[in-house]
């Protein structure tokens, strides 16, 4: 059987030390605030990036330097036979297509798997990774497992300004403008590679059903789920507004009973564009492939 390492991006919302007891090799994105560089859970955490995001510091997000990938492959590659390398969606960053690019050298030993997710969505798909390995799974079949699953997701999250994605040049200055005025509450959805729009709401409690709606909408039309979501795993999650993450956990409790949901923050790679006060849901196909082999590893996650 072969040994496989399992990399991701701290968009996948793993620390460094949560990483270490997985067993999980988690490269930190860099960020340039005010044109200095700092790295995710390296020298910048949650708190300098929000008290600087607030401050109207400039702050911009880049991709890994080649170089930094290339030597933690060449490092794993010493114990392992294999690498599967999973980066935050190709739709939404050009690190997926460098690692692809980069990977052509390395003689069928690297895997990258481009599976359009973020985030939360992208942390189930590195756990799943984990679970498949175990079943002694070469990278290539893994990677054709979480390629296949990989649209079968979607996140919906409120947005408690429109500032951020105005700055990040995601709205134009005139719509951001009467967003503003308006008060209103912008809920968005990331369906793979792509960040969109999905609603407007005017209070918190509105943007709140809203989300919970179209969960329920799309989990029952693309997954033909039944009411308490046996096919799929729910996840919350939030930028500084975890009351608004419990409370929506809480309602979707009550539709789907028997489902676990943890609460995570949002990696600041979205945080970037998006700002604090989110709260965000998300739901994720289980793979058909570990429900056959152990149906209990999505309720411990």
């Amino acid at each position: 059987m072969a040994k496989i390492a399992v990399v991701t991006d701290s968009n996948s919302g793993l620390s460094q030390e949560q990483a270490k007891k997985l067993g999980i090799y988690v490269i930190p994105m860099p960020f340039n605030i005010d044109d200095r560089t700092y790295y995710d859970g390296i020298d910048l955490d949650e708190k300098t990036f929000y008290e600087r995001q607030v401050a109207d510091a400039d702050i911009t997000t880049s991709q890994p330097a080649p170089g930094y990938v290339t030597d933690l492959w060449d490092k794993l590659l010493k114990d392992y036979d294999q690498i599967l390398h999973m980066p935050m969606s190709s739709g939404l960053s050009s690190t997926c297509a460098t690692a692809k690019m980069l990977a052509e050298d390395y003689d069928g030993r690297v895997f990258v798997v481009d599976n359009q997710r973020i985030s939360i969505t992208l942390l189930i798909s590195v756990l799943e990774a984990l679970e498949l390995i175990s079943y002694g799974m070469t990278a290539d079949e893994i990677k054709n497992i979480l390629e296949r699953e990989g649209k079968e997701s979607g996140i919906y999250l409120m947005v408690d300004t429109l500032k951020y994605l105005k700055k990040g040049g995601r709205i134009t200055p005139a719509a951001a403008a009467l967003g503003t005025l308006l008060r209103l509450k912008p809920v968005l959805q990331i369906q793979g590679d792509k960040l969109d729009a999905l609603a407007k709401a005017r209070t918190v409690k509105q943007a709140k059903n809203i989300i919970i709606e179209a969960m329920q909408k799309d989990m029952e039309k693309r997954l033909e789920d039944s009411i308490h979501g046996e096919k799929a795993v729910i996840q919350l999650a939030h930028t500084q507004n975890i009351e608004m993450a419990i409370e929506l956990r809480s309602d979707l409790e009550k539709l789907f009973p028997d489902q676990k949901m943890p609460v995570v923050a949002l990696s600041l790679s979205v945080a970037t564009h998006v700002g604090p006060g989110v709260f965000a849901a998300g739901w994720t196909r289980k793979v058909p492939e570990i429900m056959e082999r152990n149906p209990g590893f999505y309720l411990d996650k």
